[in-house]
């Protein structure tokens, strides 16, 4: 069962996979698999970033990885992916994002564009798109350790992916952030 592990870059993603990593689970980053088999198509300059081709991702991924045993994808594009039967996305508040992402050196100009998206819930539109709402959990790591997330993680996993009040969509909404910028 391929599960993807997603949110705006500085949510929690590459922590809590290793801590998954360390608990014995199958996980794979996405971003590492594009550029080793070569689905890079591009880089957007603007942006500084790689341009992926998800459709030849998502095969790839389908072909090489799919198991009756759960395989975490991590990478903030990992909701993208059509062949993933569950999304697992960790959201965080606008203005702790961007204290993560101060800290971890990024360009104001980078840290803003992310602290948008998240402030615009535009990983979950996109995870909507995709897959149906039953099948999407959101986890809020704004003010709990990596080891909580990764127990929630762990808990949503334990139910069998079994949609709970506590993760379902749509509790999370940070959009009242948007009029600090006015």
């Amino acid at each position: 069962m391929l599960v993807a592990l997603s949110g705006t870059p500085g949510t929690g993603k590459t922590s809590v996979s290793s801590l998954l990593q360390n608990k014995g689970y199958n996980v794979i980053n996405l971003n590492e698999i594009a550029i080793d088999k070569g689905f890079v198509t591009g880089v957007d300059r603007k942006r500084n970033s790689k341009i992926i081709d998800i459709d030849g991702l998502n095969d790839y991924i389908n072909d090489f990885y799919k198991t009756n045993d759960i395989v975490f994808i991590d990478g903030h594009t990992s909701h993208l992916l059509t062949t993933v039967e569950n999304v697992i996305l960790l959201r965080c508040h606008p203005r702790e994002l961007q204290s993560r992402l101060q800290k971890k050196g990024w360009q104001q100009e980078k840290i803003k564009e992310n602290v948008d998206a998240e402030t615009l819930d535009v990983i979950l539109c996109e995870a909507v798109e995709c897959h149906p709402e039953e099948h999407i959990f959101e986890i809020d790591t704004t003010s709990i350790s990596f080891e909580t997330v990764l127990s929630s993680v762990i808990e949503i996993v334990n139910s069998n992916f079994e949609l709970t009040k506590k993760y379902k969509i749509g509790k999370i909404d940070w959009s009242e952030e948007i009029l600090n910028d006015f």
